[in-house]
């Protein structure tokens, strides 16, 4: 019985049955991206076009990225708010041009209404993101250029770190705002997107519901979170430029405002462009202007942003060079030619040229800790061992990102697998991949560099994304536990449960909560004192080594931190098992040995990363601080950071043949396109 009606469900979320059956107030099941053009022998022209832009946008972001990260030089907050603009722009040009690219080169113009509302989301969270630091960024010049002598009291590591994470958290819960109210339309009319990705305008005229709470809802988050952020740049360069003036010197002046340049320059491709597009009437909006416009804010400004930063300042080519291996590069010119506004009117005083020193802001402005960063022990300090490391890491890390974006590539571009398992394993994939890249590179870095050093703002950043995703990786985990129960135990109602809106919800719930958590114990670790070694017997910043440097009274950090385990460890794990245990339950009653085993291998991938993650995890964490060893923890470290999300993509596709079929296509794609 069980049997049978598991494979009356084989298709589980099959975009052409289930949306029809479940979602009364919507006649359609996905939407068709019209895009650029039709022509078949202009597809070649335009996927080389944006796989070049995508190609260098990342390249250019990453490396910013990884020059920030590993030069000291640049540890300040302006190359801070620069380090978080790229991840951003690395992010958003992800959110976009990898559908546009399997579209435009397999002729599959069609994404599904919760993959649309998922992609909708991630360009709202991260367009308000962009937009929230980029006022940052202006605050933070001004108080460089008309307070510089109190510059290092100002932008002190504590605010630095809010001023970021607050637009983090504000543009994520105002686009799932958005994004919930978008959910309930009825679009029953034409499903056809004048646009290559699902833009909020055009979306929103298909939808044939009354949108006139949506318009205000809309251009209400549109007055607070981008008419505000540009007053606050607009004022802060009004205070600027009347400090500019009253500098005697001409070429004072130019050297001054030279240093934002670039910043001004990346604010206005930024503003005019969403301007044009997004502040008018929906009525009004032209399909071609739009996605015209779209390319310069979507490809265009993540492609320049890098090379806007990077070609007109010293310290940034400085330290692009010396991380491409040229270690000749002379560093009393990378002192002298500082084109930082701060470090220029600071000289000016006689007061230290670098606003935010690591070994010196830290200890005038932080009196309750005494260090200004800590040094990460690793593995070995032997040298004829760092190559053989660094090749066994960087090849983990490879694999890594390769397994899962390619996981991630092949659900997204394969309709029989937009299904919530397959859903669910997408998002796991980009957790992993976001996992890997808070934890690796550094490791990378500082064993081909042997400087083993990280600031005390890098080390709450990294604590911060490894406590917020491991959390996830929990949650995501439990999901997909419940989407196994659901399947085999209730097959005849899953449609009906696993809806669409309920699975993004169980996502989205995911992830907003994880970020609470992590953001609130980060936040208390902000507070302690570290008074006595600053040596991290550690490859990162892991939560239970920092704590133990601690010189505080770390009771109530402890408490709430085993009272988040209970809640983000124990709560998912506790619903692992019922669900398994309900699982097993149902597959007894199966009377076929065969058909057992069929049931039971649809959750053997699952297990057998569940039983990875949570073994790890355990050794370490549910046990007291006092009780922790370095040794252990490193090692069990490693297999949760490294092997674990390496071994996931192959774990999901080698034993399911669903995986392994769109894998295949994907990869043959071009044999298979007809000339």
């Amino acid at each position: 019985m069980v049997d049978k009606e598991t494979s009356s469900v084989s298709s589980l979320w099959s975009p052409q049955h289930t949306y029809q059956e479940i979602r009364n107030h919507t006649s359609i099941s996905d939407f068709l991206l019209l895009g650029f053009s039709d022509h078949p022998e202009q597809q070649p022209l335009l996927f080389g076009l944006f796989l070049g832009m995508y190609l260098v946008t990342m390249l250019g972001n990453l490396l910013i990225i990884l020059a920030i990260v590993s030069d000291q030089h640049l540890h300040t907050p302006m190359y801070f708010f620069l380090a978080n603009l790229s991840l951003i722009d690395t992010c958003f040009s992800c959110t976009i041009v990898p559908k546009v690219l399997v579209n435009t080169i397999t002729q599959h113009h069609t994404i599904t209404y919760t993959g649309c509302l998922v992609q909708m989301y991630f360009f709202m969270a991260l367009t308000l993101l962009d937009d929230f630091l980029l006022a940052v960024m202006a605050y933070d010049r001004y108080v460089a250029i008309c307070l510089p002598l109190h510059y290092t009291t100002i932008m002190c590591p504590q605010r630095c770190l809010l001023l970021v994470a607050t637009p983090w958290l504000c543009a994520h819960l105002l686009a799932f705002s958005l994004t919930l109210l978008m959910a309930q339309f009825s679009f029953c009319a034409s499903h056809s997107i004048p646009h290559f990705f699902c833009d909020l305008l055009p979306v929103l005229k298909l939808a044939c519901s009354d949108t006139q709470i949506f318009q205000v809802m809309m251009f209400a988050e549109a007055a607070l979170a981008g008419v505000v952020p540009l007053a606050c740049v607009l004022v802060s360069y009004a205070h600027i430029m009347h400090t500019i003036l009253r500098v005697p010197s001409a070429g004072g002046k130019h050297k001054v405002f030279s240093t934002c340049g670039s910043h001004l320059s990346v604010v206005t491709l930024f503003y005019g462009t969403l301007f044009l597009v997004y502040f008018q009437p929906s009525s009004s909006y032209s399909p071609d202007t739009g996605m015209v416009v779209s390319v310069i804010y979507t490809m265009v400004t993540p492609m320049l942003n890098p090379f806007i930063y990077s070609l007109r300042n010293r310290d940034m080519k400085g330290a692009l060079w010396r991380l491409s291996g040229w270690r000749r590069y002379s560093t009393l010119n990378v002192g002298i030619s500082h084109l930082d506004c701060t470090s220029w009117l600071i000289k000016k005083i006689s007061v230290d040229s670098s606003p935010w020193a690591p070994r010196q802001a830290y200890q005038e402005i932080r009196n309750h800790t005494s260090i200004s960063d800590f040094l990460l022990l690793g593995f070995s300090d032997h040298p004829e061992q760092q190559p053989l490391l660094f090749g066994l890491f960087l090849g983990m890390y490879l694999v890594t990102m390769l397994g899962n974006l390619l996981i991630i590539l092949a659900i997204v571009s394969d309709q029989h697998l937009h299904t919530p398992m397959y859903f669910f394993l997408a998002n796991l994939s980009l957790v992993d991949t976001c996992f890997s890249c808070t934890i690796v590179p550094k490791v990378l870095v500082n064993t081909i560099t042997q400087h083993h050093t990280i600031t005390y703002t890098g080390c709450l950043v990294q604590m911060y994304f490894f406590m917020a995703l491991a959390l996830l990786d929990g949650f995501l985990l439990a999901v997909m536990a419940y989407d196994r129960y659901v399947a085999i135990c209730l097959p005849l109602h899953y449609t009906t449960i696993m809806c669409p809106q309920r699975c993004l919800l169980l996502v989205a719930s995911s992830w907003l909560c994880a970020h609470l958590l992590a953001f609130s114990l980060t936040l208390l670790m902000a507070q302690f004192s570290f008074c006595a070694s600053h040596s991290i017997p550690h490859f990162f910043c892991d939560l239970l080594p920092v704590l133990k440097l601690a010189c505080s009274d770390t009771q109530i950090f402890q408490v709430m931190m085993f009272a988040e385990a209970a809640l983000a460890g124990v709560v998912p794990l506790a619903c692992v098992l019922v669900s398994y245990a309900h699982i097993m339950h149902t597959i007894l009653r199966v009377s076929s040995a065969g058909g057992k085993h069929k049931l039971f291998s649809t959750c053997g991938s699952h297990l057998t990363v569940v039983t990875l993650f949570y073994g790890t995890v355990f050794l370490v964490y549910f046990q007291p601080s006092s009780s922790y060893s370095a040794g252990t923890g490193m090692m069990a470290s490693v297999v949760y950071t490294m092997v674990t999300p390496m071994l996931n993509p192959f774990i999901y596709s080698l034993r399911n043949r669903d995986m392994k079929g769109a894998l295949w296509r994907l990869l043959t794609v071009n044999v298979h396109t007809p000339n």
